[in-house]
């Protein structure tokens, strides 16, 4: 019974024990709940907060950009009312203006009516007038013929013929009178312009000499040049073309031939070589057609920067190659491209002054000689020569008659053509361009007063402003002023004829008679 009864006590305390603790997770639980559901709450009262500043803050934010956005669409609304406002000032002006020209063309037009009406009025009056004076006149022709006993038609005829006689006369001395005067505006007219033309042109003249002086550092360098047994500059010789002479001259070395492309060609190669220390047959070789290469691309180069400079378009490229090649020719020590761009410019120039188109003149002046500079170099005039070169790269007529005209090779069929000419002369004749050997200079004088001895009846003749005019002094009793123009032109024409001289001869005549007594 004890036993029995501890057992029920041992299950009712276990029992009360499972209970309490099932009480006390239960009781636990509930509280977790809660402290859960209370921390979800302030964490749902925070977001919610949040939520409503955030939405406040966008809220503020959208009503800002609205106001923005209402600023700038009410600025704009009033920058097109302005505009709109000045339009229609503008307008209104306009209309106002052209209510004033109409009501002006409407004053106009009843100032011409009231005009066309006096002038018909007046018109009338003369025709009532004119039929009354040729009443008159026939009344007074019938009266003169009945007193002279001529008709009309044969007293008209004896006053024309008096008439023609008379107006021949004073035309005759008009003419004259009118000629003179031409001859003497014409000639000053065209000083001026030539000399305005050469003032607003200066270019700097290059000298060519036949000869190059390549300098070196040493004179050590001048074996290796010459090589073994002279093999390198026999090598340099033949590929080139020129001669090199290598003499007691110290530190320089003389680069000989007429062909200004070769010498530069060898001096160029030369350089290199020295440069790069390695001097034999095959190397020159090497460099040497490097070299011309170089040449080439820099003579193609020249002729386009040319081409631009003077600003000429459309010049066939092997034209274009040509113009290149002057900078390496000279005439009579003036370099061929410098000259050509100052014939160029003085055309221009003229022509401008003269109303002709400036830019043909100015092509034809820069093509003028590029008859000078050929690849193959045929037996013609240069002239002629480039006339044909500019006929086969299609030049215009005109330019191609100016080439071939500037030293009277054919016949001048364009004004452009004596414009060339003259500025050719120009450029070439003026003091300082050319450069003559002094023994051909000192010849070509005496050549001159030599020839103006020739003729009878001169007494002295002087060859003055380095042979561009030549002063013949006649005597007075042999020769007559008639014979004295006369001479003037025959030697000016044996001259042309005879000698070659840059630019002209001005040839003077002088006559005089004196008289001299002795008071004793």
């Amino acid at each position: 019974m004890d036993i029995k009864f501890d057992t029920i006590t041992i299950l009712i305390i276990a029992g009360a024990a499972v209970l309490g603790i099932v009480l006390g997770i239960l009781i636990t639980t509930s509280m977790l709940r809660k402290s859960v559901l209370r921390k979800s709450e302030l964490k749902m009262k925070e977001m919610e907060v949040k939520a409503e500043a955030l939405k406040n803050e966008k809220i503020l934010q959208a009503k800002e950009k609205f106001l923005q956005l209402k600023s700038e669409h009410e600025k704009q609304i009033h920058e097109r009312n302005k505009e709109m406002g000045l339009a229609e000032n503008r307008i209104k002006q306009k209309e106002n203006n052209l209510s004033q020209k109409i009501e002006e063309g409407q004053r106009k037009q009843a100032e011409i009516e009231n005009l066309r009406q006096n002038l018909t009025a007046q018109l009338e009056g003369l025709t009532r007038k004119q039929a009354d004076v040729e009443k008159v006149h026939r009344r007074t022709v019938e009266t003169l013929e009945a007193i002279s006993g001529l008709s009309a038609e044969d007293a008209k005829a004896q006053l024309t013929e008096s008439l023609k006689a008379e107006a021949k006369t004073e035309a005759l001395s008009h003419i004259k009178d009118i000629v003179d005067e031409a001859k003497l505006t014409a000639n000053k007219e065209a000083k001026k312009i030539v000399i305005q033309t050469i003032q607003r042109v200066a270019t700097e003249h290059a000298v060519e000499n036949s000869v190059s002086i390549f300098n070196i550092e040493n004179d050590e360098v001048k074996g290796r040049i010459i090589g073994r047994e002279g093999r390198n500059i026999r090598a340099l010789e033949a590929a080139t073309g020129i001669e090199i002479i290598v003499d007691d001259t110290p530190e320089a070395i003389i680069l000989s031939g007429f062909d200004p492309v070769r010498r530069e060609i060898a001096r160029l190669a030369l350089h290199q070589l020295v440069s790069d220390g390695r001097i034999h047959p095959a190397r020159i070789e090497e460099v040497v057609e490097k070299v011309k290469k170089q040449i080439e691309e820099e003579i193609v180069e020249t002729g386009k920067r040319t081409t631009i400079d003077l600003g000429i378009h459309g010049l066939h490229p092997e034209l274009i190659r040509m113009v290149g090649r002057m900078k390496y020719r000279s005439s009579y020590g003036q370099n061929l491209l410098q000259h050509s761009r100052e014939v160029a410019n003085l055309c221009a120039i003229m022509a401008s002054e003269l109303g002709i188109n400036p830019k043909i003149a100015k092509r034809a002046g820069l093509l003028h000689d590029i008859g000078k500079v050929p690849d193959d170099e045929p037996e013609l005039p240069h002239a002629i020569l480039g006339m044909k070169l500019a006929e086969k790269f299609k030049e215009k007529p005109e330019v191609c008659n100016a080439i071939g005209a500037h030293h009277d090779e054919v016949e001048m069929t364009s004004i452009i053509s004596p414009i060339i000419q003259v500025c050719d002369a120009i450029s070439g004749a003026r003091p300082g361009a050319r450069r003559e050997v002094a023994e051909q200079y000192i010849k070509r004088l005496k050549d001159l007063e030599a020839l103006a001895l020739s003729y009878q009846g001169v007494e002295k003749s002087y060859a003055i402003q380095a042979g561009r005019e030549l002063r013949v002094i006649v005597a007075s009793e042999k020769v007559s002023d008639k014979d004295a123009e006369t001479l003037s032109f025959d030697i000016a024409q044996k001259i042309q004829t005879e000698m070659t001289y840059p630019g002209q001869v001005k040839v003077t005549v002088i006559r005089e008679t004196r008289s001299v007594n002795v008071a004793k």
